[in-house]
């Protein structure tokens, strides 16, 4: 394959509305290499994308494209109604009906192009993969989240783009949705870009581009190669600069000990002059000749040491100044091995499946299988008390908190401060902002309405508001935690929930995250009327 390039940023810089420079001055170019873009949570990977894309302006700098873009951004029903939007086919299913309706108008013709057949086209695929029960005309609020993806996807790949953007495609998709992507993604011979998490299918990728403040880094390699490189790197760049600053201190250690050797020269020869008894002006000339060699001597001093202050600058600008993300977690007090969930013939709401039966005792690690659609999200709205059951008991005993893939529990016109606040009960504000910065929501962050924070900001906002109450969890019940996150933030998530000792029970279709949390076993969501442990 050519990898000609189709997109290129030329000195691309964007400030926010507040004022805040988010990336500045960005010089690269994308192949047709698939390309996965990283960086950590609010970086600006979305704007950055859509940039790419043609529907951002930077504010200084442009973008060059050689083809037609086709962009799928994280939540593809927020601006769609039908099925044909959710494809981007909408525009030439409406040129079609008018003309299939009698209208000649150029525009219609133009709009349509050598799409006569756009309809059968998406149909067709849709049959393919398993949504045959849609058309093009079905509204797209009624879809799950990971059926609203799905079709955003097809559209993708029905459309004629010289070059894709995707936007987190894997989230909201199940095991079999996510098998699929990964196989259409490597059938793709055109330009490919992946804003992701998933380690999974940043694996399939054939370069990784970070996004940090120090700028765009590319890595031709897939997420494996990046992250042996990034740890080399990383490295190598702090031990540059701990030399450096190590150097700094002897050269200034150095120089202080010239100056005093220099004052004491100076001291003897002046006491010696005097002693000989030598004419004024002489020794008016000695003192001219010291202070000129100790006024050469200082300004040589400064010379070197703002020579060597550039290097330490030099090199502490190459070292990414992101402290780690740290998640305390939570301590139940319930003795090991008492029942914390009974459910008896549990009928879930809007489910088609038999009666669920099932025990969860205190200290197991759980995580909750099953397609899209099988009801997982709705049996932990159950747990929560959410969500009434259809028929059936369902008793929780001890505290019970959920994370929903939504953070439904944090209003978009309420700042993190204020609801963690609210949730945690905790008036100590210099508690609670120490706890968001260990998750890297920093000050400026904290005070905004979460509605215009990232999406993984959000959720490490949410995940604050549950993790840190007073009364402690007993039954973290945790859905799609994954989703948004980035890779910093999961490894913390990973190693929190590692360590938490009450009862979890998790539901994600990564499997790469799943498998860091040594689980005792999944419970499966399926057609059968059990629930079983499958260990």
């Amino acid at each position: 394959m050519t990898n000609t390039s189709i997109l290129t940023l030329d000195s691309v810089t964007l400030a926010l509305p507040d004022g805040r420079l988010l990336f500045s001055d960005l010089v690269e170019t994308f192949d047709q290499r698939r390309t996965g873009l990283v960086g950590r949570n609010g970086v600006g990977k979305s704007l950055l994308a859509q940039i790419l894309a043609g529907r951002l302006q930077p504010s200084e700098g442009r973008c060059l494209r050689g083809g037609r873009v086709h962009y799928v951004g994280q939540h593809p029903t927020a601006a769609n109604t039908t099925v044909a939007d959710l494809a981007q086919v909408r525009e030439v299913v409406d040129a079609l009906l008018r003309i299939e309706a009698g209208s000649s108008q150029a525009a219609d013709f133009d709009t349509v192009g050598e799409r006569w057949d756009v309809r059968e086209r998406l149909q067709a695929q849709l049959d393919q993969h398993g949504l045959a029960q849609l058309s093009w005309e079905h509204r797209a609020a009624v879809l799950s989240g990971g059926q609203a993806m799905r079709v955003a996807l097809l559209g993708a790949f029905i459309g004629d783009a010289d070059y894709l953007i995707l936007d987190e495609p894997s989230n909201h998709l199940d095991a079999a949705s996510r098998e699929t992507l990964m196989t259409l993604l490597e059938g793709w011979n055109k330009g490919l870009l992946v804003i992701s998490h998933d380690r999974a299918l940043l694996e399939r990728m054939e370069r990784i581009v970070e996004l940090s403040p120090l700028g765009l880094s590319s890595y031709g390699g897939n997420y494996s190669f990046y992250a042996e490189r990034k740890v080399e790197q990383t490295g190598q760049a702090e031990r540059t600069l701990e030399r450096l600053k190590l150097e700094r201190q002897r050269q200034a250690r150095e120089l202080q000990q010239q100056r005093e050797r220099l004052e004491r020269q100076q001291s003897r020869a002046s006491k010696a002059a005097r002693s000989a008894n030598q004419a004024k002006i002489l020794l008016d000339r000695k003192q001219e000749r010291s202070e000129s060699t100790a006024g050469k001597q200082q300004r040589d001093h400064q010379v070197a040491r703002q020579a060597l202050n550039a290097q330490v600058r030099d090199a502490a600008q190459q070292v990414e100044t992101c402290s780690p993300i740290v998640i305390h977690a939570p301590a139940p007090q319930q003795p090991i091995g008492s029942q914390v969930v009974v459910l008896t013939d549990l009928q879930l709401p809007f489910a088609r499946q038999g009666p669920l039966n099932a025990r969860l005792y205190s200290g197991e690690r759980v995580g909750l299988s099953g397609a899209n659609g099988s009801g997982k999200s709705t049996l932990l709205k159950v747990l929560a008390s959410q969500l009434a059951p259809a028929a059936g008991q369902c008793e929780v005993r001890g505290e019970a908190a959920l994370l929903d893939q939504h953070c439904s529990l944090l209003p978009a016109e309420q700042s993190v401060l204020d609801y963690l606040r609210s949730a945690t009960g905790n008036p100590d504000e210099s508690l609670l902002r120490t706890r968001l910065a260990q998750l890297g929501l920093g000050a400026e962050r904290v005070t905004l309405p979460s509605g215009v924070l990232s999406g993984g900001e959000r959720l490490k906002a949410t995940l604050a508001g549950v993790l840190y109450r007073d009364t402690p969890v007993q039954l973290l019940l945790l859905d799609e935690p994954s989703n948004h996150l980035d890779l910093p933030s999961l490894a913390a998530l990973e190693a929190m929930l590692r360590q938490y000792r009450g009862t979890l029970l998790v539901a994600s279709h990564d499997r790469v995250f799943m498998q860091q949390l040594a689980l005792d076993g999944y419970l499966q969501l399926g057609e059968g009327s059990e629930l079983h442990i499958r260990r």
